[in-house]
């Protein structure tokens, strides 16, 4: 794959949608909000083919996961990747 550049008069040159007018983007909505069925349907995963975590359970304090939780899905994947990133700056030791 080539990695092509445009110029700004290539995308003028062959673009014919109009800007978004302000009340347009007010009125927008999000995605899986527009089309939940599809954004579901996008989002859901094939099974696994092997296992690359363990479950557990551990006991955290509210503030920690009221902190990833505020981020919306995948809050515990976050939370995975902090403690990898921890145990990489100590050594596996």
């Amino acid at each position: 794959m080539t990695d092509r550049k445009f110029t700004q008069a290539d995308l003028d040159a062959v673009s014919d949608t109009p800007e978004l007018t302000a009340q347009q983007l007010a009125a927008a909505v999000p995605f899986d909000q527009a089309f939940p069925d599809l954004a579901e349907s996008i989002r859901r995963r094939g099974s696994q083919k092997g296992a690359t975590k363990v479950s557990t359970t551990i006991r955290l304090s509210p503030d920690v996961v009221e902190h990833f939780r505020a981020g919306g899905r995948g809050w515990q994947s976050r939370i995975d990747k902090a403690l990898r990133q921890w145990v990489a700056e100590r050594g596996a030791g």
